[in-house]
């Protein structure tokens, strides 16, 4: 590997994680997340279509298959419909559901300064790429989380959040 790639890795092992947990620029998952009711989270805005909950379990179903793929090296089938892809949640849910979130999470972070993200690993994607994904899906999908909090009046939380 040349010191250029090499340099690049290294950059790309640490932006990763600021892409999914937040930075300067924007508001963490971890604050997003933070102080919701088990009612709040199971509750849709009126004009919305999801729950904080049912988003954060869509994120987990399409993070663990990344991760899977990831972790045991070879591709897996596509989802047929994308609806397969939106679990059904609970209120009672909402714990179990963060909390694989976050176990979610912690599994990416062993893999963001990996020497292989070249290789491929889903048919024509890259381990890197599919890192990729996994950062840019869930913060579109955390975007939408603040959107939901702000339609109940549960923005921002307890521990802040850009509002100007």
């Amino acid at each position: 590997m040349t010191e250029r790639n090499e340099r690049a890795q290294l950059a790309f092992a640490r932006l990763l994680p600021r892409l999914f947990r937040g930075g300067q620029a924007y508001v963490g998952v971890e604050a997003a997340l933070s102080g919701l009711t088990d009612e709040q989270a199971a509750q849709r805005a009126p004009g919305l279509p999801h729950s904080v909950a049912e988003l954060v379990a869509h994120v987990n179903w399409w993070n663990r298959w990344m991760l899977d793929i990831i972790e045991m090296g070879q591709a897996l089938p596509y989802p047929a419909h994308a609806a397969d892809t939106w679990p059904a949640v609970q209120a009672g849910d909402w714990s179990r559901t963060k909390n694989e979130f976050y176990e979610l999470l912690a599994r990416i972070d062993t893999h963001a300064a990996r020497p292989d993200l070249a290789s491929p690993v889903n048919h024509e994607e890259t381990i890197g790429e599919l890192l990729a994904d996994f950062a840019l899906h869930t913060t579109h999908h955390f975007g939408q989380i603040i959107s939901v909090r702000q339609a109940l009046g549960a923005w921002p939380p307890a521990g802040g959040g850009d509002t100007w």
